[in-house]
């Protein structure tokens, strides 16, 4: 019943959403009646009406987006129709229908889902075929790919040290969506508390050290992604400089020798 219910309020408020569109056309055969809100019933039914559109705003959009179009006439028929109780669709039918409406809006946004998620892959592969062909870079059996810039001689952190770094989080397109070196300070956290790549990768720095990490997706945000830049699937290149392991920039006792 929610989902009838959700349904329903999207064709409500397309049909006043359609009678406000057409009446600003000069071609409309559909205006809105003229209203004068002077009692507080006659706000209330207006601002019920203006907010129920607002509301479902978003819903119409994403249905624009997958190639729906529903005729506004026909809904302002229904509409009227429901009003005067005069439906030509009885219960049943009507929710039938509308069940039916929203399986097809589903799979059609599952559709789009599963061809961009495709695309998001070959791009992904694609790219980190051409890091894996760079000089320098060295694969890990986890498919975790790194190149030395400078080599410290500090000590390696293990996955239950806290690790200070600087670093910088690009996609494969070049974006930055992260930067401490932005922020203008180191960061300090514990190595077993991120993403694998990053886990990873910071066990094979000593402390002055600064690598590449090119991170596949499935050792990176995988298919959830992570907010709005980066998106499923997406691999990540992170410049990491390793300062100091639990707030010490210790040497190993080779280095101190």
């Amino acid at each position: 019943m929610k989902t009838i219910f959700k349904v329903g309020l999207v064709g409500a408020a397309i049909a006043l959403a359609g009678c406000q569109d057409d009446a600003a056309k000069t071609d409309a055969t559909v205006t809105a009646p003229a209203v004068q809100l002077e009692s507080e019933n006659d706000k209330a039914a207006y601002a019920i009406g203006v907010s129920m559109a607002q509301y479902i705003s978003g819903s119409l959009e994403q249905q624009e987006t997958l190639g729906i179009e529903l005729d506004k006439q026909v809904i302002l028929a229904g509409l009227t129709d429901g009003i005067n109780e005069s439906s030509q669709m009885d219960d049943q039918v009507l929710q039938e229908t509308l069940m039916a409406f929203d399986q097809r809006v589903n799979d059609i946004a599952e559709q789009k889902r599963d061809a961009e998620m495709a695309e998001a892959q070959q791009a992904a592969s694609a790219w980190l075929q051409e890091v894996a062909a760079m000089d320098g870079v060295v694969k890990t059996d986890s498919g975790l790919m790194y190149k030395a810039i400078t080599e410290g001689e500090g000590a390696k952190p293990s996955a239950e040290d806290t690790v200070t770094v600087h670093y910088r989080g690009t996609l494969p397109t070049g974006e930055e969506f992260d930067s401490s070196y932005s922020r203008g300070e180191t960061i300090s956290f514990p190595l077993n508390g991120v993403i694998a790549g990053w886990t990873e990768g910071l066990q094979l720095m000593s402390v002055g050290s600064k690598y590449e990490l090119y991170i596949p997706s499935e050792l990176a945000y995988g298919e959830r992604g992570a907010g709005a830049m980066i998106a499923p699937n997406t691999p990540l290149k992170f410049e990491v400089e390793l300062f100091a392991i639990n707030g010490e920039p210790a040497l190993d006792e080779a280095a101190e020798q």
